[in-house]
Parts: C-alpha cells; sequence; structure tokens
C-alpha cells in the first residue's frame, strides 16, 4: 500500500480541549510503518492505570502485531465488513470483560464502562504516539471467546486496529473512501444528551 500525507480533520468544538482529545479520529486505512512490541506493551500500559469499579480491572486483552499468528486468529473473528478494511492496521486487538465479581455470585454491573475506560486511556497515549485507533464492534464475540479459551464468566466485547495515520484511501470502496476523506468530524452537540436536571427527550 503506498504511503499518502495523513489526512488533516477539523473538529469544530464548542469549548477549548485537549489537543490529544481533538485531533483524535479513527481511520480505516494505516501507513505501513510497523508498531513494536514496545509500543504495544505501552498502549497496555496507558490502559493499566485507567480508573475502575472497586479497583476490578476487568479488561483482558488478546493483541496481536501483523505477521503473526494471533494477529491472524483475531482478524479471522472480526465480521466480513471490518475484514474487508483492517487487514491494512499493523496491530489488532480482542478487547474482553470479566463479567463477575471476585465471588462469582454477583455480576460486575460495570465491567463494560471499565473496558471503555481502559481503551480511552489507550486511544490518548496511541495519539501522543501518532498512532490511530479504530475500535470495532463487528467481532464475532462467541466465535472469539472460544478461539482465545475464554470462560463463560467473560464476554469479548470489541476489537481495536492501530496503525500510524497515513495510509491510501484509494485501497476502500467508494463509499468508505468517502467517509475517510470527509473533512469535518461531528457530534451531538450537549444539549441533546447533557441535563441540568431532567432528563430530556
Amino acid at each position: 500500500m503506498s504511503q499518502t500525507t495523513p489526512i488533516e480533520k477539523e473538529t469544530p468544538t464548542e469549548y477549548a480541549i485537549y489537543p490529544l482529545i481533538k485531533e483524535r479520529w479513527s481511520p480505516r486505512v494505516f501507513s505501513e510503518k510497523n508498531i513494536s512490541e514496545e509500543q504495544v506493551k505501552t498502549l497496555l500500559e496507558a490502559g493499566r492505570w485507567a480508573p475502575s469499579s472497586s479497583n476490578q480491572q476487568p479488561w483482558r486483552i488478546v493483541w496481536g502485531i501483523k505477521g503473526s499468528e494471533t494477529y491472524d486468529r483475531i482478524f479471522n473473528c472480526l465480521h466480513k465488513f471490518n475484514k474487508g478494511w483492517a487487514g491494512n492496521a499493523q496491530v489488532l486487538w480482542a478487547c474482553a470483560f470479566k463479567k463477575d465479581m471476585p465471588n462469582g455470585e454477583n455480576e460486575n454491573f460495570h465491567a463494560l464502562h471499565d473496558l471503555g475506560l481502559f481503551m480511552g486511556n489507550v486511544c490518548t497515549q496511541a495519539q501522543s504516539m501518532g498512532i490511530a485507533v479504530h475500535q470495532m464492534a463487528g467481532i464475532d464475540f462467541k466465535g472469539a471467546q472460544k478461539e482465545f479459551n475464554f470462560p463463560d464468566n467473560y464476554h469479548v466485547a470489541t476489537a481495536a486496529a492501530f496503525g500510524y495515520y497515513g495510509g491510501n484511501p484509494d485501497v476502500l470502496d467508494d463509499d468508505l473512501k468517502k467517509q475517510e476523506l470527509k473533512k469535518e468530524r461531528s457530534r451531538k452537540k450537549q444539549s441533546e444528551f447533557a441535563f441540568n436536571g431532567n432528563f430530556q427527550k
């Protein structure tokens, strides 16, 4: 895949926010520049220090670098749509969480929230390193659970693709290429999700 100049996105924030958050976005093409095992472990270390309910740290990550057997095993668990682009990532993760508390009797209702906090740390750390992250709901979670020998009290929730910004969008189909090249990012207005009082529809 030929290299291109990284796409610069416009993020029209209503208030000034930290640049690493403002500049982060989720491409579907990546540079061919390798990501090392040390860099993967740096990302994992950032996630390791995320807050979690009762310090349970319920996240569990299976990771693979491109060219390895583990990378291929994760890739094979992805849904067809994501297989169409994720193969150009340099690193793939399968992200899971432990569903129950240490006593095994009570459900950990906050485990998915904690996995999200873990990945939030990872995304910010990755951005500081010039590495892009694209998280995916499209993973065969039952297949991945079996493939990687997760017990029944674990759930494989997502996958994540990592690579440096700067891939060639011409390798994508027309619809995805259009999304990739779209200049301005968008989000809901604060007034649609944050209420200083009662919930509003």
